[in-house]
């Protein structure tokens, strides 16, 4: 059993790193690929990232204590996961709105799956204060993270999924793959969704409806909704997600 160091303080380290990661990995691809941007901002005004803002917002916050079952006003929790959804439905709500029915993720994919990387990496330093620790487990690689109790190291599978994908992309966009261009945002989302289901089967979650707890749930939606839009999509060149 591994004895990683823990500190409650680690997470809004990490959450510092994560933005400064995203934020760079998001100038790394304007500067490769800038028509990309110009585009999204060309169709999407101020009010397209206030709704984005507030949607992730309120999915992580509300969706986060729904989970863990914690009283969302006295004891809140957030999820990134729930921030992703929430977001999306802002997003599309928005969309629906003002007619727009072109994807409009592309330039987040990367972003997000560095800063989902780096983020996981604080949930894991922060022990047990940060409620997203895996159950008990007897593998070679189970950490105690302070209560003496061997568990999976959930938030480094994450963390290890999303830096995966975030190398696939960036070499795949290199290569000129049209999927990474088209369909890179919804590529993001399934594989998110892929690995946050398995990961929830070796998580203390409460269940819903039968094995699965609610990110279970939420898991299956987000995978709907990259398959929908990945099959309508119409073959243009356009800033797909």
């Amino acid at each position: 059993m591994l004895h990683p160091p823990t500190a409650w303080w680690a997470h809004y380290v990490f959450d510092l790193a994560a933005w400064v990661s995203a934020t760079l990995a998001a100038r790394w691809q304007y500067r490769r690929w800038p028509d990309e941007a110009r585009t999204l901002a060309g169709i999407a005004g101020p009010s397209y990232f206030v709704s984005l803002a507030l949607g992730a917002v309120a999915g992580a916050w509300l969706l986060g204590s729904a989970n863990s079952l914690r009283a969302i006003v006295a004891a809140p929790s957030h999820s990134i996961a729930g921030a992703l959804a929430g977001g999306i439905a802002a997003v599309e709500v928005w969309k629906w709105r003002h007619g727009v029915r072109r994807s409009t993720g592309v330039a987040f994919a990367l972003p997000l799956a560095v800063g989902i990387a780096v983020g996981r990496l604080g949930c894991f330093f922060s022990g047990l204060a940060d409620f997203t620790y895996g159950a008990p487990a007897a593998v070679p690689w189970a950490v105690d993270l302070g209560d003496g109790t061997g568990r999976h190291p959930v938030q480094l599978y994450e963390s290890l999924a999303m830096a995966l994908f975030a190398l696939v992309l960036i070499r795949a966009r290199l290569a000129g793959a049209r999927w990474a261009h088209e369909h890179a945002f919804h590529a993001f989302v399934l594989v998110y969704a892929a690995q946050r289901f398995a990961w929830e089967f070796v998580k203390p979650y409460p269940p819903v409806a039968g094995p699965l707890n609610l990110f279970h749930l939420l898991m299956l939606g987000l995978a709907a909704y990259g398959i929908i839009w990945w099959r309508r999509g119409s073959g243009k060149r356009a800033p797909g997600g």
